[in-house]
């Protein structure tokens, strides 16, 4: 086990979260999973208690733990993208399994997990600051899905 590892609540799905993370996003797998030695409250001696998997690099844990929290805005994976084609691919993976669409880039997955689906053109702007970082952010704050193309026009003026 990692020194730092994210733990993540799941009602009882964990294992198919960690499944999806893992067919959607490089540098991510599935590792062990873990069963209940006895019955615990939201699960029975043999269910899936825990999965250990890995989300672009991040080492996490799923744990199944009921239905007691729920996932906020709070905690968000953000997922750097270098073309359209990236970010039309993740942000359509997670909105069309299931999840929901937000604004500026974010996204909920089914479970209720949040995420940022984030061109490296738009940080690199906000980067810049001035007036390079104020176009790019006026125009990320009219977008659902972020359009690498209008960010780049938003930066050229």
């Amino acid at each position: 086990m990692d020194k730092n590892t994210i733990c993540l609540w799941y009602n009882n799905d964990a294992e198919e979260a960690a499944n999806f993370y893992a067919k959607t996003f490089p540098d991510s797998s599935v590792g062990k999973v873990f069963l209940a030695p006895s019955d615990y409250p939201g699960g029975k001696e043999g269910d899936v208690l825990t999965i250990e998997f890995t989300v672009c690099g991040v080492p996490c844990i799923g744990l199944n733990g009921g239905d007691t929290f729920k996932h906020s805005e709070a905690f968000s994976f953000q997922i750097a993208t270098d073309s359209q084609e990236e970010t039309d691919r993740y942000w359509n993976a997670i909105v069309n399994n299931g999840g929901t669409a937000s604004v500026c880039g974010w996204c909920k997955d089914k479970w209720g997990l949040s995420w940022q689906i984030t061109p490296r053109v738009l940080t690199d702007a906000n980067a810049k600051g001035g007036d390079i970082a104020k176009r790019a952010f006026e125009a990320m704050l009219e977008m659902d899905k972020i359009d690498i193309a209008k960010i780049e026009a938003a930066i050229r003026g």
